[in-house]
């Protein structure tokens, strides 16, 4: 994504912006074909000084002139007549960003894809692993592993939805001149709009969108979505690593996630860079939204802060992909210890399985107070659900110790979540 967003891409994404033009407004009759050869041949990063160009940008505080002006330095002086032809600045920026975000949401879209996969792999192979399911911080039913890693898989892919609905909406360019009316193209403007956009194979929009930026608004949200699901991931698994827990944890390597003064330590380290990442992300939503208050014409400001804030979200989010791609493919499943755990307080996370039991029989009101007075019992003395269950007058009356160990089993009662992880993998499938 780094690549996708340096400067040299965006300065090359400039120079084809404005071949472009020049090769649609020579198909149109508009400038000779020969010139528009030229302008082509010549818009090439190598035929650019940056240095110079930086200098220039420095003094002018735009910096589509400068680059012009660089461009003209490898063109002929007939040549030279015919280059940004009836164009304005935010033309080529919001165009030549157009081609850098349309590059960075095919990135984005493949390596959700990876994710995608990894979530399916874990899905798969924990589809049965049974370990207790956490309401408010506190336990409270079983699940498996793969229920909770497909109700990941089933975020990232709406993503990955959005992201197709998006794209057509997101990758437009747009050639408007100055306050977006193409007057200096006359009758033509649209004409050439729509040759330029053939070109670069981006999109158009019915009217100008110099001061429309619902669009990139629209991408940055979708990157805080990205970002903020990864940042949830990173964060449960840093607290299923907790050392009262140890469920899961991160790849590991001598040296790595060491404390400097306490030998023993294991530290995420993945997880907490994810998570940073995602507030920094979830930041930039923000200001989007802040570009899209745009006045007049053209905005005193906004432009500028797209210039940092759009590249930044990119790279945000695609590191915290790569590193949540690099933490799930990684990830390692302790599923002694979950079993461990899911009998940590002596069968109380079946009590609602219990009172599900008893409820057709003494109704479901009664059935909750009598098991919650039972796990009160269990609490205080510390004992055994099971041994409470089979003592209890009531209870004994109707369920046999046979009944009640079918119901303290946590295999018997997953309800269907296998079934909603099977058809969770199967949608994410079918759609490739």
């Amino acid at each position: 994504m780094k690549e996708i967003f340096c400067d040299e891409a965006r300065f090359q994404a400039w120079l084809d912006v404005e071949a472009a033009l020049a090769r649609a407004q020579a198909r149109l009759n508009i400038i000779p074909e020969e010139a528009a050869i030229k302008i082509t041949k010549a818009a090439i990063i190598d035929n650019i000084d940056i240095a110079a160009m930086t200098e220039q940008f420095t003094a002018s505080g735009f910096p589509i002139v400068p680059i012009v002006t660089q461009l003209k330095n490898a063109l002929d002086i007939e040549t030279r007549r015919y280059l940004h032809w009836g164009s304005t600045t935010q033309d080529i920026t919001d165009t030549g960003n157009a081609l850098m975000i349309k590059n960075g949401l095919a990135h984005l879209d493949e390596t959700l894809t990876s994710v995608e996969d990894a979530l399916i792999a874990l899905s798969e192979n924990h589809r049965d692993t049974i370990m207790v399911g956490r309401t408010m911080g506190n336990q409270a039913s079983p699940i498996t592993f793969g229920h909770k890693t497909a109700i990941w898989l089933a975020e990232f892919h709406r993503h990955r939805e959005r992201l197709n609905e998006y794209r057509p909406r997101i990758e437009v360019g747009q050639i408007a001149g100055a306050v977006g009316t193409n007057a200096t193209l006359g009758s033509r403007g649209l004409e050439v709009l729509t040759e330029t956009m053939k070109e670069l194979d981006l999109g158009e929009t019915p009217i100008t969108w110099h001061v429309s930026r619902d669009g990139w608004a629209e991408a940055t949200f979708l990157l805080g979505l990205v970002a903020a699901t990864c940042a949830k991931i990173a964060a449960e698994i840093s607290l299923l690593m907790r050392t009262e827990i140890a469920e899961v944890s991160e790849p590991y390597e001598s040296g790595r996630g060491g404390s400097s003064t306490l030998p023993q330590k294991r530290n995420p380290v993945i997880c907490p860079t994810v998570v940073a990442t995602g507030r920094m992300v979830r930041e930039k939503v923000g200001l989007a939204l802040d570009c899209m208050v745009a006045q007049h014409e053209r905005d005193v400001g906004g432009g500028h802060l797209e210039w940092t804030l759009l590249p930044e979200t990119f790279v945000l989010t695609g590191g915290a992909l790569e590193k949540t791609l690099e933490l799930l493919r990684g990830l390692v499943v302790n599923e002694a210890r979950m079993r461990e755990n899911l009998n940590l307080t002596n069968g109380l996370v079946m009590s609602e399985a219990v009172m599900m039991g008893l409820a057709p029989i003494i109704g479901r009101n009664k059935a909750h107070n009598v098991v919650q007075n039972a796990c009160n019992e269990c609490l205080e003395k510390n004992i055994m659900l099971a041994d409470v269950l089979a003592d209890h007058p009531l209870i004994s009356k109707h369920l046999t110790k046979e009944d009640i160990a079918v119901l303290l089993d946590p295999v018997n009662y997953l309800g269907t979540a296998p079934q909603m992880i099977d058809q969770t993998i199967r949608l994410v499938r079918n759609s490739r």
